[in-house]
């Protein structure tokens, strides 16, 4: 296809260079695709798959515990809903603005199509900063932000999930808020409490199906997990049950960061200590130290990829692990890359993973765990059932598995075999085109 058509979608979105990366490299994966198929270009299906469906923008006033008006802007980017409902997290953080949110949801179109789930790909989310406010004034912002959003979803239109600053609280804040203006108990949300309509699994499934796919990938060179030394960028969520799961599967993880620094434990990482200062006591990654006095603590995170490994995990934010951490890697033998986190590598380190021979698990296929259990939370509400642990984990481990041989054989099919990059975006991109060809001009 003629990369003018590129400069026009760049030109069109000034200013969001996220969601500029983003395009670029889903357009490249896809020149093969529009060499086999014209009527793909004749119908224009990339530009408008580029173009969000609906962008909802609006102001969110607040009261601060002080009584002072506090005002806030609202996202929600429906962007493709072509295989189900709008479906993509919530994000409450001072850097979110438009262009972070159209990047977010244009690869949640193929994340979401990649788990073979009937959902749609959307984002959402608002420059309020959770961080250090009261209770009350989080429940005060959701209710607010909820009695706009709840004019613009629902659970056969669109269904939010949580993201970065957005967790159990704020899930239900805005869900019991959801719950008073429309007078129903619809699974309207995902990520909800386990005693009102969420899923067991639902937690831990980001970083768990980010080793289930590495996994995969790990035995298409006859080898596995066991033995392993991890590095795994971040403290959250995903890092957190990344970890879990790396020591499950025999692998031992050394290394984690915020984003003040990280810390390496050659003895492998004490994780409930890890839990409980992030999780319970909401500090920083160095206190590990005090009870750890022998690990090491280097300030600045981005130093966290000279720490020779086998496996690394990029789980903390986008664009964190750029050429010349990934020419780090590369020369401490690295042999696997899995990606926790939205688009954490530039670029350049993703050609230099490519181009070394490193195993290499692009974010919409490795990181598709969360969405897809979010998905199956989506079925049991629509039954009034609620599966077990052990059920959700298997639906999970299938979901990955699925996902992981789709983008090899894409791969395959399109001469770019064993490029995980090339083949996520062309079996997610494949699904979605279809769709579209066949509902006609909408």
């Amino acid at each position: 296809m003629d990369k003018s058509m590129l400069d026009d979608i760049l030109k069109k979105n000034a200013g969001e260079p996220e969601f500029h990366q983003a395009v670029s490299e889903v357009f490249e994966s896809l020149q093969p695709v529009f060499d086999r198929h014209p009527e793909f270009v004749d119908a224009k299906l990339f530009e408008r798959v580029a173009e969000p469906e609906r962008v909802i923008m609006f102001r969110v006033p607040w009261l601060d515990d002080q009584g002072q008006v506090q005002v806030n802007r609202g996202f929600r980017v429906e962007f493709n809903s072509a295989l189900g409902p709008y479906k993509g997290g919530l994000r409450f953080h001072k850097t979110v603005y438009l262009g972070l949110l159209k990047f977010l949801g244009f690869e949640q179109i193929f994340k979401n199509s990649l788990t073979g789930l009937q959902m749609g790909g959307g984002k959402g989310g608002s420059d309020f900063d959770p961080h250090g406010k009261s209770d009350m004034e989080v429940m005060r912002f959701c209710q607010s932000f909820m009695s706009e959003l709840s004019r613009h979803i629902g659970p056969d239109t669109d269904v939010p999930a949580g993201d970065i600053g957005v967790g159990a609280r704020e899930i239900g804040f805005m869900f019991g808020q959801y719950k008073r203006l429309t007078n129903s108990f619809t699974g309207v949300l995902t990520g909800k409490g386990l005693n009102w309509g969420g899923s067991l699994g639902r937690t831990e499934a980001t970083g768990y199906g980010l080793l289930y796919l590495v996994r995969e990938m790990l035995k298409t060179k006859n080898d596995s997990m066991k033995d392993k030394i991890v590095v795994s960028s971040g403290s959250g969520n995903v890092s957190i049950y990344a970890t879990q799961k790396c020591m499950q599967l025999g692998a031992k993880v050394i290394a984690m960061s915020d984003s003040n620094g990280y810390i390496v434990d050659k003895g492998g990482i004490d994780l409930s200590l890890v839990q409980q200062i992030k999780e319970v006591q909401r500090g920083r990654i160095k206190e590990y130290l005090v009870k750890h006095p022998n690990a090491e603590y280097h300030e600045g995170s981005t130093g966290i990829w000279e720490v020779k490994c086998d496996v690394a995990l990029p789980n903390a934010t986008q664009n964190e692990l750029n050429g010349k951490a990934a020419d780090a890697l590369l020369g401490n033998g690295v042999l696997a890359v899995g990606e926790g986190a939205n688009m954490p590598t530039t670029p350049d380190g993703i050609r230099a993973f490519l181009e070394g021979g490193v195993l290499f698990g692009p974010a919409k296929a490795a990181n598709a765990g969360g969405v897809a259990v979010s998905g199956l939370e989506m079925a049991q509400n629509g039954q009034r059932l609620a599966w077990s642990f052990d059920e959700v984990d298997t639906r999970l481990q299938g979901i990955m598995r699925n996902i992981h041989t789709s983008a090899r054989k894409a791969s395959a099919e399109y001469s770019t075999e064993g490029n995980l990059v090339d083949g996520a975006n062309i079996a997610g991109f494949m699904k979605v085109a279809e769709a579209m060809m066949q509902q006609g001009l909408v």
